[in-house]
């Protein structure tokens, strides 16, 4: 893609300064390099930043600025090696000119005057365009725009064009969103991060100031709150005050990264989920930056930050070193996806709710595979969901494994977009932009017939009320066999469908006493209902349809056991208003489910305990009890260690499953319980009608709702206001601090480039075999008493009930360094079918954590490898996957394959990905891995090609081949840096005050 790049350009690929005629956007390049600021007093202080106003929009002069507002801020002379660049490209009077120039047109208001400017695709009068899906003319325009024949060449454009051609042929093109979104797991190793660059910036005299994202970042603290306390009217604050201790130097790291960088937005805890805020208020749809107009589109460091491709705003998840590399100005780079045409039809039958259509989409899409791909709905009953169906279904696409599930704006876009606060003036501009561009759909119009890769058809009257479980999202039950369907899973051998329980031990109950009452569970009895995760919880539908539930079975008589942990998590403050203005609150608290935390809670593991009788009963008896939560992610193990069976949910259902106490039921046979006339209740008697449903939601859900609760978002909460942060601009790095800790990255860096490296005599640290993934290598979950990690809190004087987890820790390269391949379930190849985190040190034969044999062989002088079979990386791309590697010492790996985002994260920290040839790997060359590898690289980088074979040897004398996999010449020129983040600080540094 970049073959064509000379070494002059390769050391100024980031930061360029030619002038040009064309107006510049906040995502272009084409122009002098900008940073689009932000206020820096956002969220800091207790203060309200004053450019953010209610649903996240400003309008002036017809001008849609981000929610934060902007200034423009420009760096101007160069380095010498980048003004001699320049100055051969300024001779050229076309280089100076924006490629696509002739097609900058004006957008006029209907009253006069003009909304700005866009780059037009009808201006390119190409046929080829007018059958690209949707979803592919947004990378289009944003190639379009952002082409200088550099980083984004014409002929990338080329291949967007002709899409229909070049994506069977896996072509890769360079993408720049127009944003970066991150949570606070995420969030905070990027900003420790950019917080250390600024401390290189100023070891090599240079001004530190100069790291800023260039564009737009917004945070959202999400991640953090846990169900410590449920069943209570404290909860939301008790729970608060909890995550506040545990998390309150984190916390305060973000708050000063809020105030320290310019262009990042920090939103604090108990706003709501990340994906909500971003639906409902950070979402722009279309930007108008500067008077250039273009689409929204964003990467998120959550794999569910497909949810926002609901509104029409093209975005899906990317690892941490991506998205720091987006925020820095970086094209990503990625193979320009195949498109699955999903054609919606017809309407969803009464009683059938927003999860049951996305677990039957998921399950159709799996079957069809659509992995890689995007996903596009189209057809008339479209026009039939709304846009939190819509935004449900698009946030479960990592479930269905597509990048992401699109749905292109059209009328139900708008409506919403009015209904959540954003101005008449500004949805106006937004069709009026989208509509010119043609990237509207108006199902009141002829269609002209788009291509797509493949397609797929459901008609909504086919679906039917189901769940799915009992360890996967996508193992869909109808709900009708749902009873038939957990025998079988007793029944069968242990796996994803089954428990291998005895025939006679099915049966049995298990008593116990319960604060004084008695209490009894058997297999299948509901411990946890949990309505969580950004999936429902902000969808009015299915909301206030579990309220619904909750409310006839309170008139009933019908009552959740006191035992069953009930919560509920809205993903959205909004939530809240609505179940208050509709008078149904009061009737989930009287079934337990008082509102918990505005954030991530069960979905990702923090349920908090189980109540200490019911965890004993459970674990004495081996009882396989059961999760019911409307989250998206019911792997086993992951919402609590004591329920082996979860299963995700519509919201009502979980409260039905609640009230029966058991999944163990037919609901369409059985009665869920007795009432207070002593009569059998069933399911259908507290079910809601479809327009019952409809019916409150009309009158219960108000625009006003929105501008008011994000109104008080932007004057955050009593405790993150108390929160004391240095104005600094340098971080002052606490050595004691087991949560925040300077990484060691940039340690005796200078502007010279260490230049390309091969490796020496390294020993093998791992032997693995295919199908490594990311939660193999990426330290995940909870801080195992034994381990490395462990060990260095406690020598810390950290108790163990304060360990918390690895996510909360991500900002502690020490702690993250000791967790990576830390995973009980790895197997390598070493221990001889022995599982989990350790390895043998070559030269001794120890067996050793991999931690202690990698500090091992460091002291010792030893680089270290590691060998892998297929998909080595697959999996969520996680950024210490490729930061813990390199931390240990790690220099090469060399597999059979790569996931695609894993091995260019790995260039992206100096260590080099070798593939094995085809029909080759480590068993056939006869490799144990207690050899000594050597790997020859050039010295110079101009001498290295992407792709090109090398020659691996060994200290017993093999000698093999492997391919090189830098992938393009700016993935050398990072490597050539040692990485990518040395390589912007040398460019950075190299640039004039």
């Amino acid at each position: 893609m970049y073959k064509a790049a000379s070494s002059a350009r390769l050391s100024s690929l980031l930061f360029r300064s030619i002038s040009s005629s064309a107006p510049s956007s906040a995502s272009s390049c084409s122009s002098r390099l900008v940073s689009v600021a932000r206020p820096r007093a956002a969220f800091s202080r207790g203060g309200c930043c004053g450019a953010l106003r209610a649903g996240g929009w400003s309008s002036s002069s017809g001008r849609v600025t981000s929610p934060v507002g902007g200034v423009r801020a420009q760096i101007g002379a160069v380095a010498p090696a980048v003004e001699r660049f320049q100055r051969r490209m300024a001779s050229s009077a076309a280089a100076a000119e924006h490629p696509f120039k002739t097609i900058l047109t004006t957008l006029p208001k209907p009253g006069g005057g003009e909304y700005g400017k866009f780059y037009s695709l009808p201006s390119l009068n190409d046929p080829r365009i007018d059958k690209l899906p949707y979803s592919i003319r947004i990378l289009l325009e944003s190639a379009i725009r952002n082409c200088d024949n550099f980083q984004v060449t014409q002929n990338d454009v080329e291949k967007i064009i002709d899409w229909e051609n070049t994506s069977p042929k896996l072509a890769e093109i360079p993408f720049k969103p127009a944003r970066v979104l991150l949570q606070d797991f995420t969030g905070v190793p990027a900003v420790v991060d950019l917080a250390a660059m600024r401390d290189a910036m100023a070891k090599l005299g240079s001004d530190a100031n100069k790291i800023n994202p260039l564009v737009p970042v917004d945070l959202v603290i999400d991640h953090s709150v846990q169900v410590d306390v449920a069943r209570s009217p404290n909860a939301v604050q008790s729970n608060m005050e909890l995550e506040f201790k545990r998390n309150n130097e984190r916390f305060g790291f973000l708050k000063w990264g809020s105030t320290a960088f310019q262009n990042m937005l920090v939103v604090p805890p108990g706003s709501g989920i990340v994906h909500q805020v971003n639906l409902e208020y950070l979402g722009r749809v279309v930007f108008n930056t500067d008077g250039i107009m273009y689409p929204d589109s964003v990467v998120g460091t959550d794999s569910h930050t497909t949810m926002i491709d609901g509104l029409g705003v093209a975005g899906w998840g990317v690892g941490g070193i991506e998205a720091e590399a987006t925020m820095l100005g970086q094209p990503m780079s990625m193979v320009l996806p195949g498109v699955v045409g999903f054609k919606l039809t017809g309407k969803l039958q009464s009683g059938v709710t927003a999860t049951d259509l996305v677990l039957t989409v998921t399950q159709m899409l799996r079957k069809h595979g659509v992995v890689g791909k995007f996903v596009e709905f189209y057809g008339e009953g479209m026009g039939k969901l709304s846009l939190a169906d819509r935004a449900t279904i698009a946030n479960m696409s990592p479930e269905y494994g597509a990048t992401m599930g699109f749905f292109p704006v059209d009328h139900v876009t708008l409506d919403y977009l009015k209904l959540t606060g954003r101005s008449d003036e500004t949805v106006a501009m937004i069709e009026a932009y989208l509509r010119a561009n043609k990237m509207f759909v108006d199902y009141n119009e002829p269609q002209t017939e788009r291509v797509y890769s493949s397609y797929l058809e459901l008609d909504l009257n086919e679906v039917e009320p189901c769940i799915s479980g009992p360890k996967r999202p996508h193992d869909r039950v109808p709900l009708k066999e749902m009873k038939s369907d957990w025998h079988s899973c007793l029944d069968n051998k242990v796996g994803f469908k089954g428990f291998a329980v005895p025939k006679e031990q099915q049966d049995k109950v298990v008593k116990f006493d319960f604060h004084g009452q008695p209490a009894e569970i058997k297999h299948g009895s509901v411990v946890i209902a949990a309505i969580t995760s950004c999936t429902n919880t902000s969808n009015p539908s299915v909301m206030l349809g579990a309220a619904l539930v909750a409310k006839k079975a309170c008139e009933l008589g019908l009552e959740v056991k006191p035992w069953v942990k009930t919560s509920l998590a809205p993903g959205s403050g909004v939530v809240t208003k609505y179940l208050l203005q509709s008078g149904l609150q009061e009737y989930l608290n009287k079934q337990g489910f008082h509102v918990v935390g505005y954030g991530c809670t069960t979905c990702i593991g923090n349920s908090g305990d189980l109540d200490e009788s019911v965890s004993t009963a459970i674990a004495e008896n081996d009882v396989v009890a059961a999760a019911v939560l409307s989250g998206n992610r019911n792997f086993e193990g992951r919402v609590h260690p004591l329920t082996r069976a979860n299963y995700l949910a519509s919201p009502p259902l979980v409260v039905a499953y609640a009230l029966a106490g058991t999944v163990d039921i037919d609901f369409e046979k059985e009665p869920i319980g007795v009432g207070k006339d002593g009569k059998e209740v069933f399911f259908r008697d507290i079910w809601p009608s479809s327009e019952e449903i409809a019916q409150v939601v009309q009158s219960s859900v108000l625009p006003d709702m929105f501008k008011s609760t994000y109104e008080s978002i932007t004057k955050g909460n009593p405790m993150w206001n108390q929160l004391t942060v240095p104005e600094a601009s340098l971080y002052s790095w606490d050595p004691k601090s087991t949560y925040i800790h300077e990484p060691p990255y940039f340690k005796d860096m200078t502007m010279s480039p260490p230049g390309p490296h091969g490796v020496k005599n390294a020993y093998c640290l791992l032997n693995f075999g295919d199908s490594i993934t990311t939660d193999h290598i990426s330290p995940a979950g909870s801080i195992h008493k034994d381990s490395p990690a462990a060990k260095y809190l406690l020598e810390r004087g950290v108790d163990r009930k304060d360990f918390n987890s690895y996510g909360s820790r991500r900002g502690n390269d020490e702690i993250m360094a000791r967790g990576t391949f830390a995973n009980i379930r790895i197997v390598n190849k070493f221990l001889n079918g022995e599982v989990g985190p350790k390895t043998i040190h070559v030269p001794t034969g120890e067996k050793l954590y991999v931690f202690d044999a990698a500090m091992k062989y460091k002291s010792e002088g030893h680089d270290t490898i590691v060998l892998a079979g297929a998909e080595y990386g697959s999996g969520s791309s996680r950024d210490w996957a490729a930061k813990g590697p390199m931390l240990l010492g790690v220099k090469a790996v060399i597999a059979k394959s790569f996931e695609r985002i894993h091995r260019s994260n790995l260039v992206g920290m100096g260590i080099i990905p070798l593939c094995f040839k085809a029909g080759e790997d480590a068993d056939s060359l006869g490799l144990t891995g207690h050899e000594r590898y050597t790997i020859d690289l050039p010295d110079n980088v101009s001498e290295i090609r992407p792709g090109q074979d090398v020659t691996v040897t060994t200290d017993n004398g093999k000698s093999f081949a492997c391919t090189l996999r830098f992938d393009t010449e700016v993935e050398l020129a990072y490597f050539n840096h040692g990485g990518i983040l040395p390589y912007v600080i040398r460019n950075l540094a190299g640039l004039q005050n």
